[in-house]
Order: C-alpha cells, then structure tokens, then sequence
C-alpha cells in the first residue's frame, strides 16, 4: 500500500500503517507529498519504502494494491481517478468529494473499475454507533422525532496558517470549503445522517432541503460557528449547531429525540447514554476503516465496508449546499473575547455555547431563536432523483 499526503494528517495514517506492516499484515511500499516527508518516530519509514512528490509517478513506480488518499479535499478526485486506474482500491480521507457531480464522476470510476472506496469517517466504526443505531431499529427510543448535534471546539490564529488552503473558500478557482462543517466536525454531521439512516431503516438519506447559517471571528472564507438543518423525506430533520469559538469544551454530542425517550452520544469519547441508562456508558471498540478495507478486500461479499462512497452521498449533498451558501457573517466588537497571543490566539463568542445547546435541544437554527445578531439562513432545495438544486432563500 501506498500513501499520498504523508504529512500532517497524513502522519495518523502512518501510524496506523506501521504495526500492519510490521505484523505482516500489509507492505507500506511509498509515500507521497509535496513537501519532504517529515520524521515520525512512531511510524519510521521502512527500509525500500519509495518517497516521491509525484502520486502518479509512485503509482506507476510502485503499483500498489490500497492507496490511502490524505491531501487537501480540492485534490481527492484527480488523485482518487488516478489510483482507481492504476488498479489500487482507496481509503480516501473525508470530505471525499465537494460536489454532488464529483460524488457521481467517482461513483462511476468505481463501478468501471470495480475497485473499493472507502470514506475516511473513522468515527462510523464506533461499537456505540452501532448500540444507539440497534436500539434505534429495536423500537427503545419510540418514532425518533429529531436528530441533532452540538461542538465546541477552539482553533487559534496557527490553525488557519497551516496550509495554502486553510480558511479558504477557493483556491486556484476551485472549491476547497475547509470550514467547521465541511472539515473538523465534519464527523458530527455524518455520525447524525448515520442516525437519521437508522432511523428511516431504509439505507442512506436523501437530503431535500438543506438550511444553514454560518458566521465567522476571523477575515477567512468560511464558517467558524454554524447552524445547519437538513430535511428528508423519509427521515426526521438533522440539526447541527457547532463552533471552533467556543466558550467551554464540547467534543460532539449526537442527540436523538424519539416518542420513548432521548438517547445522547458522545462521539469522540464513544460514551452513550440510553433511555432508562442511570448515566453514561463508554462503549469501548472501534473497527479501523484500513483493517476493515483489508478484510473486505479478502472477502468482498462476507465483509462490506463500513463506509462505502455511497454512504457518504447525503454528506456530499449537504457540503454542496454549504458551498453555495453566501460567505459567513463576520462576528466582532463585544461580542467576541481574544486570549493569548501570536498563533496560539483564541477568539470566543460570548454566549455561544448556550445557544448552541439550545439549538440542537429545540431543533432550531440560530436566527429563530431570538439571536439578534443571527442572519436570515440560506436555503437550498434538492431534487430527490436528480441531485440538482434550486435557491429558496
């Protein structure tokens, strides 16, 4: 196997590589990435491992069977269209696509090639999805009436100096969108369009209606704070309510409202709690998306993927809702609070955390509950069948 993006986040990928490749498992046999491959004392290079700035001159050089795809989400088609001819199956890291088009150009390769994809969502592996979704199907919390999410992170001023594309909306007149929801709580929102699966029992979602507010602390391109409903038509609406400005720490909570009781997942930390739970449980066990690709490739039909591209579909939908919605609403004045200094600056939003609990409590976006500086949310409608979309704003 291969890995193009060996830097940054691709150094995770290392190091879930390195005791495979030690144990036999797989052969690491290149790595790939424009800037020289830094050092990482927990995943060493191996000794012949072919390091190259050119994927299509490792893949020519190298021929490898799995292809791990980490470079920056504006990039995943080309490399991923590549490799898919070359003969490789992918891990390709989220978000897979940025378009609906590109969702279905890759779908295509797929089936022309007959190749694996799998989508780097890692959290879809979680042993507590798993029990929130089987009491789901088993009736436990009633009709699930809402789904919803609420995070709260904190990035400082050196998050959006980590690379060219970092805060940006384009780049090189291509769309990049590396904002909250389309990249670090990326996994918030698909771990509820997962939920919303379970509960419509009837395979992926097919978003109709996508509504978003997004705002903005700093001059960047993209959304920082955001609120975010999709609607369906055989599921019950999706709330996201995140934030890399927040006050306190939230790390990502799926909550699920049924006619039989409420069901909170903690999905970073895998701890769940139940209706009739007298508090919350970790759940251990997580199935890696790298060891399942292997097994599924050793067993295509007795082993699927734990997440195919098209599971991914009604993700790729919202993000292009996303990308068409009008740039962030800048945030300042009293409003928003600065700590530290040089890269590690902090910006806060006064207050942010409360309204965004409250959001993903009553199912709401931010301007309709009262939030005097919230804008008019855009609104996107889809086309159940042809994917195309028309502006209702």
């Amino acid at each position: 196997m291969a890995i193009v993006g060996a830097n940054g986040h691709g150094r995770w990928h290392r190091r879930v590589v390195a005791p495979l490749h030690a144990a036999g498992r797989l052969r690491l046999v290149a790595l790939v990435d424009v800037r020289p491959v830094e050092d990482d004392p927990a995943a060493p290079v191996p000794d012949g491992t072919l390091v190259g700035t050119d994927h299509r001159e490792m893949l020519r050089a190298a021929r490898p069977d799995v292809v791990v795809v980490c470079t920056p989400p504006h990039t995943h088609l080309p490399i991923a269209l590549d490799c898919l001819a070359a003969g490789a199956d992918l891990l390709l890291e989220k978000p897979p696509v940025l378009s609906t088009a590109e969702h279905r150009e890759l779908a295509a390769a797929l089936a022309a090639t007959g190749r694996a994809c799998q989508v780097g969502f890692q959290a879809l592996g979680s042993a507590a999805l798993a029990r929130l979704t089987d009491a789901i199907r088993a009736g436990r919390l009633g009709d699930v009436t809402g789904i919803a999410t609420v995070a709260a992170w904190q990035r400082p001023d050196g998050y959006y100096a980590r690379a060219p594309w970092a805060g940006r909306r384009t780049l090189h007149g291509r769309p990049v969108l590396d904002g909250a929801l389309a990249n670090p709580l990326a996994h918030a929102v698909m771990q509820c369009l997962a939920v919303a699966e379970a509960a419509a029992g009837d395979g992926p979602v097919r978003p109709v209606r996508v509504e978003v507010e997004r705002y903005r602390v700093r001059p960047i391109e993209v959304d920082d704070t955001a609120t975010l409903r999709v609607l369906s038509r055989s599921g019950p609406p999706v709330v996201a309510a995140v934030t890399l400005a927040g006050e306190d720490f939230v790390a990502g909570e799926v909550i699920v409202t049924g006619t039989a009781g409420r069901a909170v997942l903690e999905y970073p930390t895998d701890r769940l709690l139940l209706p009739g739970d007298a508090g919350p449980r970790e759940v251990p066990g997580r199935r890696g998306l790298l060891e399942n690709l292997l097994a599924h490739r050793a067993d295509p039909a007795g082993v699927p993927l734990i997440a195919p591209l098209a599971r991914t579909a009604p993700f790729t939908a919202v993000l292009e809702a996303v990308t068409a919605a009008p740039e962030p609403t800048p945030l300042g004045g009293d409003l928003v609070s600065a700590t530290g200094t040089g890269a590690e600056r902090v910006l806060t939003v006064r207050g942010i955390n409360r309204l965004l609990r409250r959001a993903a409590d009553e199912g709401a976006l931010l301007s309709e509950l009262g939030v005097p500086w919230a804008t008019r949310p855009h609104r996107r409608d889809l086309e159940e069948a042809g994917g195309t979309a028309t502006h209702c704003n």
